[in-house]
């Protein structure tokens, strides 16, 4: 199972974000990958606007996953 988070990938931030007005939950995406724990993600809101664009750790992420895990 494939588990590191990579460009493209829908996170959801672990916790919140005060300064960069985001809460916990807030689900954005991996818009740039620097390195296996560094990533730039862009949070929008329904409509597809961006309101955050913000530097963040993988442990800061958990991955979103919409496959079920292979049999």
């Amino acid at each position: 199972m494939k588990n590191e988070i990579q460009l493209l990938d829908v996170v959801v931030l672990k916790e919140p974000l005060l300064n960069e007005r985001l809460q916990q939950g807030s689900i954005g995406t991996v818009v740039e990958v620097f390195d296996a724990e560094n990533f730039l993600v862009e949070f929008a809101d329904q409509s597809g606007v961006a309101y955050a664009i913000v530097p963040l750790k993988a442990e800061q992420l958990i991955k979103v996953h919409s496959e079920p895990i292979p049999a």
